[in-house]
């Protein structure tokens, strides 16, 4: 079965694209995406600092651009993973009556961290740190889906 993913931030500069770019190297049989639910940001690609970052732990983000979240985005996808609370609470706010297409935490898939979120390294500064989270969610992600 083929999946189609969409990780989803705030600004789509720093987390989601980064779970799209660690995903998409651990799993590239796997169709994925990133947004953001503000647009503040689209057309510009991920923030220097988070593509460094990832750079440096092998995942390249350099081809990916910002675009903000829709509800078309419900039926273009299968598993939409936000980032934080707040992330999941304006994506289910854009969900059209009757869908069902399921909405998690990325920290989910990975209850041995012991995170309920992946805290923004925008403003926390944390790279490392945000892409370690991202690194075990994608791992469980991928055991999930086999």
């Amino acid at each position: 079965m083929t999946h189609r993913i969409l990780f989803v931030c705030l600004g789509n500069i720093c987390r989601s694209p980064a779970a799209e770019g660690v995903f998409r190297t651990l799993s590239p049989e796997t169709a994925t995406d990133s947004a953001g639910t503000a647009g503040w940001h689209a057309g510009d690609p991920p923030y220097g600092p988070m593509r460094q970052a990832a750079k440096a732990r092998g995942v390249d983000l350099s081809d990916l651009r910002a675009r903000q979240f829709t509800a078309a985005d419900f039926d273009r996808f299968d598993l939409i993973l936000g980032m934080d609370d707040s992330n999941i609470a304006d994506i289910e706010g854009l969900r059209p009556p009757g869908n069902a297409t399921p909405v998690r935490l990325l920290t989910d898939f990975a209850p041995e961290t012991g995170a309920d979120h992946v805290p923004d390294p925008y403003y926390t500064r944390d790279f490392d740190g945000a892409l370690d989270l991202i690194e075990a969610a994608a791992a469980g992600l991928k055991r999930h889906l086999a």
